[in-house]
């Protein structure tokens, strides 16, 4: 609440916050976004040009493109998509430096920047929060791990024998995700569910949304290192999105070829193995046919990959996307579920009384506080990651495997706590004694 109108705070949200995966690295401006030198040279400290910090990597760009076009919920809700330029600066803070509040530049449409008055950035920031906290909701959250890890769930139940040790492997990773996406259904995105009443888009055009982001979503953008290569962002100092969750990838990655190994001794008998085979094509068929998603598998590095990719999803990428929600969600200008007010289309003309009518009514906030924080919850006897209390597996193998997976995953958590203790504001949504096993809240 101190801080949340500072750009260091705005520009860290983006690296460590609720929507971490928002950021890529910019190498050349997109045309629609005709940011100059001379707009944002005061932004600049390191006494380059902006085409030379371009070339030099220091530039970064979050695009809400997908929500162009999306209609809002009511009269009284507004929603548009903007694009926010970033810079990396000496301190190794990243910094707003451009907002346009449209996919289309003019003179409707000006590049807010940190030099104009005081209320134009500040609710220039606010209307791009507004924009990721539904790309964020819908397409991050709710699509890419609530509704993914419930395709592989059902795939699995119906492909794969209770027998079968990629059952076993992946039952303690679906517990409750069923029951959990139902509850959401019912009382989340339904056409008169909360979503409806405290974000920007209806239950109706929230099928749109997600059928939109389906267009594009990739097998390989939900692996984890391909991600981060594809953004670009391999090298962005401060983001311990990315540090951790290397971490967790490289450790669960390390237990899926063990336990695969165990299993299979030859790419052939992956491929020979119908109820494997038959488990990728249910995803495919889940996914609604799309080309993304491979339709075979023909090795056990491709087995383990996507292996580690289901149980990733369902793990650690849903923790880092849920239980950071009320930290930064609890405080309602830092994240708008909406704006009542339309965005600016001049500058100079919006003061604090303008803003505060722009921010979602008493009302709404109640509800986004009330659900935020139950959605970060966990239960008392929750499993996290590493915890087997069922013991599916009986084959001793198996069980030092896990075993030595326990140990590496307190290895890397005792690693991130000694990290939060050198840092003012601790990141521990990707410390493995804290990630649920499963899609479960």
């Amino acid at each position: 609440m101190q801080d949340w109108n500072k750009d260091e705070m705005f520009g860290y949200q983006f690296l460590n916050g609720c929507n971490p995966v928002m950021i890529r690295k910019c190498m050349r401006l997109p045309d629609k976004f005709p940011v100059t030198h001379e707009m944002v040279q005061h932004s600049l400290k390191r006494g380059l040009t902006l085409q030379e910090e371009l070339q030099a990597g220091n530039i970064y760009i979050a695009d809400y493109e997908i929500l162009q076009g999306v209609p809002v919920s009511r009269k009284d809700r507004y929603l548009t998509a903007p694009i926010c330029l970033l810079y990396n600066n000496e301190l190794d803070q990243m910094m707003p430096i451009a907002i346009q509040l449209s996919q289309t530049p003019g003179e409707m449409s000006p590049i807010f920047l940190p030099s104009d008055n005081e209320y134009d950035w500040m609710l220039a920031k606010m209307w791009v929060k507004s924009s990721d906290f539904n790309v964020h909701q819908l397409i991050i959250h709710l699509l890419k791990t609530h509704l993914l890890s419930e395709v592989f769930e059902m795939a699995m139940y119906r492909q794969l024998s209770a027998v079968h040790p990629v059952y076993k492997l992946l039952m303690p990773h679906v517990r409750f995700t069923i029951a959990i996406n139902a509850e959401a259904r019912e009382n989340l995105i339904s056409e008169d569910g909360i979503y409806s009443r405290v974000g920007s888009i209806s239950g109706a055009e929230l099928e749109t949304l997600v059928k939109k982001a389906m267009e594009t979503l990739t097998y390989k953008s939900l692996c984890f290192p391909e991600d981060i290569k594809v953004r670009g962002v391999e090298d962005v100092p401060k983001y311990y999105y990315r540090d951790d969750g290397m971490k967790i990838w490289e450790t669960i990655n390390w237990f899926v070829s063990t336990v695969v190994t165990i299993y299979y001794d030859s790419d052939e008998a992956v491929q020979k193995d119908v109820e494997i085979q038959g488990f990728v094509k249910d995803v495919v068929f889940g996914m609604n046919y799309t080309d993304h998603f491979p339709k075979s598998l023909e090795s056990r590095e491709q087995l383990v990959e996507y292996l580690t990719v289901v149980i990733f999803t369902a793990s650690a990428q849903h923790a880092a996307v849920n239980f950071g929600q009320f930290d930064w969600y609890g405080w309602i200008p830092n994240g708008p579920s909406t704006m009542r007010k339309p965005p600016p289309q001049q500058k100079d003309q919006v003061d604090m009384k303008y803003i505060m009518e722009s921010l979602p009514d008493r009302e709404c906030a109640r509800e986004v506080l009330g659900t935020v924080w139950a959605l970060t919850r966990t239960e008392s006897n929750e499993r996290y990651l590493g915890m087997y209390p069922d013991m599916y597996f009986t084959e001793q193998p198996v069980e030092e495997a896990i075993s030595h997976f326990q140990q590496k995953l307190e290895e890397v958590t005792n690693i991130i706590k000694s990290r939060n203790e050198e840092l003012t504001l601790a990141y521990c949504y990707l410390s493995p004694d804290k990630i649920p096993n499963s899609v479960a809240i």
